[in-house]
């Protein structure tokens, strides 16, 4: 699969030995992870930080988070045992839509069944499970690895001592999921499209590429594009805002993989810590963990109302506002304020009892 030449040959790989039901009720086989450590495990196995990554993310933490790996700093390997799987779905390791199927020898693709947050927290347990942590310091992502975080706390609440889920909601809103669709539609209506049986060499590009730039204006605030850009033109009178969004829209075409993107943004709108439990209050008040509720005073795609609610409900919650004029994407940029939160909470966790 060409996209694994844009992962890490330090990955590794974990397949399940048994048939993995989903929420859904379908059931796959043969599940590959695709997953990179840090660290060592200690002997008591209860030093696991787990890194729940965000929507084209792969298992490479340390590519996005570098900044926060080290000695002292919110990742340190001379303390923690750091595991980061690429999710369920996704293109980078992990079984998806670009797996091949074991039951018709040939990829998935639009076959694919339909995935939720919680069966990607299942398999992340299946994976710490072999490699023997019997529990997490913190579980930490930010976007779709804040629902997962979430779902951690809920699923397997024995496991995880202290959260820290960032510019994520508690569930994803007619707002979110509007864009998410309108993001599919660009895809659907591309020609190469072929209700998702498209071929590898005439993949759906163009409308992958537009749904990408429709992503990128809501991953970034009005300031941030305003500063940078401004209504700067290039010598054939094109803007430059313009000029970036076709360079992000070529950007992901090159490495992701478009059923894959319908796969995951269907599983972002399945998003609601409520579904099938009690009400979506009760759930929130019944998570125990120390809770770091990290929100972005200038993110439009997950606004800091949402996070504000997590704080009023989660009984042991703080909120991290991270002031940035980056938008929804600076908890990939401002990393120095970031890793000041995180190592300050990780502290806090060591006296909670």
């Amino acid at each position: 699969m060409k996209y694994l030449n844009f992962i890490s040959p330090k990955t590794q790989f974990y397949q399940l030995s048994e048939p993995f039901p989903l929420e859904s009720g379908e059931v796959l086989i043969n599940v590959q992870v695709a997953y990179r450590t840090w660290g060592k495990l200690n002997a008591n196995g209860d030093n696991g930080v787990l890194i729940c990554h965000a929507l084209t993310g792969s298992a490479d933490a340390d590519d996005w988070w570098g900044d926060l790996f080290g000695s002292g700093k919110a990742f340190d390997p001379d303390q923690d045992f750091i595991v980061c799987s690429n999710i369920l779905g996704s293109c980078y390791g992990t079984t998806g839509a670009t797996s091949i199927n074991p039951n018709t020898g040939k990829v998935y693709g639009a076959s694919f069944p339909r995935i939720t947050i919680r069966d990607m927290v299942n398999l992340q347990a299946a994976l710490l499970e072999y490699l023997e942590v019997k529990s997490l310091r913190l579980a930490i992502g930010g976007s779709l690895g804040g629902m997962q975080v979430l779902e951690w706390a809920l699923l397997y609440p024995e496991k995880v001592r202290g959260i820290a889920p960032m510019a994520s909601p508690g569930k994803h809103s007619a707002w979110s999921i509007g864009l998410s669709e309108a993001q599919r539609q660009a895809i659907y209506t591309d020609p190469n499209w072929q209700g998702g049986n498209y071929t590898s060499d005439a993949p759906p590009n163009q409308g992958l590429a537009v749904a990408r730039m429709m992503a990128m204006i809501t991953y970034r605030y009005w300031e941030s594009f305003t500063n940078r850009f401004g209504r700067q033109q290039n010598e054939s009178n094109q803007f430059a805002i313009s000029n970036y969004l076709h360079y992000q829209g070529q950007k992901l075409i090159e490495r992701f993989d478009a059923n894959t993107y319908i796969t995951l943004t269907h599983a972002m709108d399945s998003h609601d810590v409520g579904w099938n439990r009690k009400d979506y209050q009760s759930v929130l008040q019944s998570i125990n963990q120390p809770t770091l509720i990290i929100s972005i005073d200038s993110d439009v795609l997950y606004p800091p109302v949402e996070q504000q609610e997590l704080v009023d409900l989660i009984p042991h919650a703080q909120l991290g506002l991270l002031k940035s004029i980056h938008g929804h994407d600076a908890f990939l940029i401002d990393m120095e304020a970031l890793n000041e939160m995180v190592v300050s909470f990780k502290e806090e966790l060591e006296f909670f009892v």
